[in-house]
């Protein structure tokens, strides 16, 4: 009964974990690319802007995780 709870609680913060890093591999991701006609290009403060984005999407996670009693 002990070593389930333990299993269960592991896994529960390795969901936490997996769930908070997701949306930023897959933005990570497509700004990675070496592409030329990005739309990101032609604006001075996109790429500067983008840890605002990345600390806003982690913080919704963060809120919705507590709100839900996961965190």
């Amino acid at each position: 009964m002990i070593n389930n709870l333990n299993l269960n609680r592991v896994m529960r913060i390795l969901t936490v974990i997996t769930a908070l890093f997701m949306p930023l591999t897959l933005i990570v991701g497509r700004y990675g690319m070496n592409f030329v006609h990005m739309p990101e290009l032609s604006i001075p403060w996109a790429y500067p802007a983008l840890p605002g984005v990345f600390a806003a999407v982690i913080a919704g996670l963060v809120i919705v995780f507590r709100r839900n009693k996961l965190m």
